[in-house]
């Protein structure tokens, strides 16, 4: 079928959509060869640095890979999601089960590597997350895992930080949604303040074992209220 000419702009978005539309719809199985830079250029009615761009796009999602003086040829037909859209498409409760995994083991960090500078900032943000119980359900959750974000940043180990950093916003929508459903905040607008309290402690304390036990019962208490919405 022929491609069709694309619309102005942005050029390089609709030229690699098109391109993918006619590999994910078997027009160009896996192993075929595409046309070249010129013939395409020609259908799509861009120019020949827009099909440059679009296959580079294609080669990054997995469904092509050129080769060095051959072409450019198909290699998939389903393109390879990154992280973040896979996180997004995720179940929260799915997400939250690695959460529990990563976070646990960044609190016995933190409380084995925290610097004076790493317990001040977690002061505030036990101090801001209570501050924030007087405010709606997005403000609390933001301080929340503000709190939490501080105490992945004293372990100062920044494989983990970054993975936090992908987590957070699937775990924001999910927890919103949470409270609101569930009235945590009802009867106790600064909902899990002893928990957090201790965890503050333990890491500023220095004590791994307590700071890694505190985080996981409450994240897992969390992880089951999430289960039984689902």
């Amino acid at each position: 079928m022929p491609l069709g000419a694309v619309r102005p702009s942005p050029l390089v978005e609709q030229a690699a959509e098109r391109l993918r539309a006619q590999i994910t719809g078997g027009h160009w199985p896996v192993g075929t060869k595409l046309p070249g830079e010129t013939t395409l250029a020609a259908e799509l009615g861009v120019g020949r640095s827009t099909v440059r761009e679009a296959l580079r796009a294609l080669a990054g999602a997995g469904l092509v890979r050129p080769r060095q003086g051959a072409g450019v040829f198909v290699i998939a037909t389903e393109a390879v999601e990154d992280w973040p859209t896979r996180l997004r498409r995720a179940a929260v409760s799915d997400v939250y089960e690695v959460r529990i995994l990563v976070e646990v083991q960044a609190a016995r960090l933190a409380a084995r590597r925290r610097t004076p500078e790493d317990v001040t900032a977690l002061s505030a943000a036990l101090d801001a997350r209570r501050a924030a119980s007087a405010g709606d359900d997005a403000a609390f959750v933001d301080a929340d895992i503000a709190l939490h974000a501080a105490v992945v940043a004293a372990a100062h180990n920044p494989v983990l930080t970054d993975l936090f950093g992908e987590f957070a916003p699937a775990l924001r929508e999910g927890l919103i949604e949470l409270l609101d459903l569930v009235g945590m905040r009802a009867h106790d607008p600064n909902t899990g303040d002893d928990t957090h309290t201790a965890l503050v402690r333990a890491v500023t304390d220095g004590d791994a074992e307590v700071a890694g036990a505190v985080l996981q019962e409450e994240l897992e208490d969390t992880l089951a209220l999430l289960l039984r919405r689902s």
